[in-house]
């Protein structure tokens, strides 16, 4: 069980800073929004261990040669569309609401090496896959609702900066997790 508390907590992290980023860039956002927010990256991180594990060998080739690329891609267009607006709109950012297009494409770039695990839990004939993706998603939904009260906090202090910040930290969270299965560090 402390195998499976420390994998969940090291899986919610990239939510985390995301999460943060929410709060920053997304001054508006209501106690439902946040709430809604954190249950949607809690259920997506619930459920990749889940589909990854029903996968499992069949497909595991394929998912960990392309995992990296597509959260890679998908967090540097979210950023990249954050810095965009950030640096050349003149009107209100439309990142500044988090709209649940956005939420859902967040929620499932910041859970793709969630999929992954659940493909290595495959592997292993001891781990309970339900009981490792409902405390994966408890423990993703938590620190996602502290991340973006945090985000909020942040966001006061740094101003207009917080969309560029913003940006720039999911840009920096798609090529985090592009290295790390790159294997460069």
């Amino acid at each position: 069980m402390p195998l499976l508390l420390l994998t969940g907590i090291g899986l919610s992290m990239d939510a985390f800073a995301v999460s943060v980023t929410n709060g920053l860039c997304c001054r508006g956002m209501r106690p439902l929004h946040r709430v809604g927010m954190a249950v949607c990256f809690g259920l997506f991180q619930g459920m990749m261990p889940m589909i990854g594990f029903f996968l499992g060998k069949l497909f595991e080739d394929v998912i960990c040669a392309y995992d990296h690329w597509i959260a890679l891609i998908l967090l540097c267009y979210i950023g990249g569309r954050m810095l965009w607006e950030a640096f050349f709109s003149k009107d209100e950012p439309e990142t500044d609401r988090l709209t649940l297009r956005l939420t859902l494409m967040q929620g499932i770039a910041t859970s793709i090496d969630a999929l992954a695990v659940g493909v290595s839990f495959a592997a292993l004939s001891d781990v309970p896959i339900v009981t490792a993706a409902l405390l994966i998603a408890g423990i993703t939904f938590a620190v996602s609702l502290t991340g973006v009260c945090f985000g909020r906090q942040l966001g006061r202090l740094l101003g207009s900066k917080a969309q560029i910040a913003g940006g720039l930290l999911l840009i920096g969270i798609g090529v985090k997790i592009f290295v790390e299965h790159m294997g460069w560090f």
